[in-house]
């Protein structure tokens, strides 16, 4: 994981969003309330908070975003390689994604350059999946390296949801977003059979604990006819957030015949999942999680930590998650985990994994 240098606790940003937004904060006490009800307390940001008044146009956002992209993206790529102790030429491919901002070339490219990475490495950047893109950037490149086994992937999520703020936007849905949102960067390597049996043989016992879960399988779910229940709205201004009361709905009319479907196909149920990796969508939505699933809060602790502590950081989200239960609380070796997340379409992506 990486972050942005600047980290405001709740009260410093609600106190800076009055400011922020001059005009029609004659309901001040709707964003009190609505930023009480995230379950945040603290969020890192791009920029320290009043720098984020000079940001008026899009063009100006979008030269933010791509200069932190690229400092994230390359201290969360160099730190993985460092740490796992990967060749760079084994990188057979990087995916890239985000929701929060756009560039062309695009971020891996620049850090291809930046970084020295081998110049045949296939670039695929994917923008629109939103929150899902986590699980989603997972699951392809796990596919990946079942072709190319002797290869790694690397998947890069980088998000910096601050800079999608709309200065004339009062709607809820903004209202929401801006206490609930924050910035951050993920990394993963996927590393395929041929090429883990090489790594394993130079692994010393400490190494193994560094160690990810196998990707045993994933699914991704369309909800039909739903489109309209998260996205956003791009004009001149740039993002502006759909984000639909229905959302709670629509995870409870799904959720829980598509997680059984999945494990039924490997002879699994709900009671055999050791643990639940989930995208942090937001109390409502994790509450609404754990309801489809028949559920507790405590099965999704880990999730509700990473809201309190960062934020939603759409598609990283379920990444720092994941990251969270490898370094703090790795589950016995043959424990399965879920991996679930959900985004815009509305759609679902979800992974079975498997512990050694």
């Amino acid at each position: 994981m990486a972050f942005p240098p600047h980290y405001f606790g709740q009260d410093e940003v609600l106190a800076a969003l009055k400011s922020y937004w001059d005009k029609g904060m004659e309901n001040a006490a709707v964003l009190e309330r609505l930023h009480a009800r995230t379950g945040v307390e603290g969020r890192y940001f791009s920029r320290r908070l009043e720098e984020y008044q000079a940001l008026d146009t899009w063009g100006k956002t979008n030269d933010v975003w791509i200069e932190t992209a690229v400092r994230l993206g390359e201290e969360a790529i160099g730190g993985l390689l460092a740490e796992t102790g990967l060749p760079p030429e084994k990188i057979g491919t990087i995916f890239s994604v985000s929701v929060t901002g756009i560039g062309c070339p695009s971020v891996e490219a620049r850090l291809i350059n930046r970084m020295k990475l081998p110049v045949h490495i296939k670039r695929t950047p994917i923008f629109g999946l939103g929150c899902v893109a986590g699980a989603s950037g997972l699951a392809r490149a796990a596919d990946y390296v079942k072709a190319y086994p002797d290869q790694a992937a690397i998947l890069l999520s980088v998000e910096l949801c601050s800079l999608t703020w709309q200065r004339d936007n009062l709607s809820v849905p903004n209202l929401i977003s801006s206490g609930l949102f924050g910035d951050g960067c993920a990394a993963v390597l996927v590393v395929g059979e041929r090429l883990a049996a090489e790594m394993a043989d130079r692994r010393t016992s400490g190494d193994a604990a560094k160690l990810g879960p196998r990707v045993v399988d994933s699914l991704a779910t369309f909800y039909p006819d739903s489109e309209e229940v998260m996205g956003w709205a791009i004009s001149e201004k740039g993002f502006r957030i759909i984000l639909s009361a229905d959302v709670p709905a629509v995870v409870r009319q799904h959720l829980g015949a598509n997680v059984d479907g999945f494990l039924a196909r490997h002879g699994l149920t709900r009671a055999g999942i050791g643990s639940w990796i989930m995208h942090t969508g937001g109390p409502k939505v994790l509450e609404a999680n754990a309801e489809a699933l028949g559920l507790t809060r405590e099965d999704f602790h880990l999730s509700w930590e990473a809201l309190r502590r960062a934020g939603n950081l759409s598609s990283a989200s379920v990444l720092m998650v994941l990251n969270d239960v490898m370094r703090e609380h790795r589950p016995k070796p043959g424990t399965h985990s879920l991996l679930v997340a959900m985004g815009p379409g509305f759609c679902s992506e979800m992974l079975l994994l498997e512990w050694s």
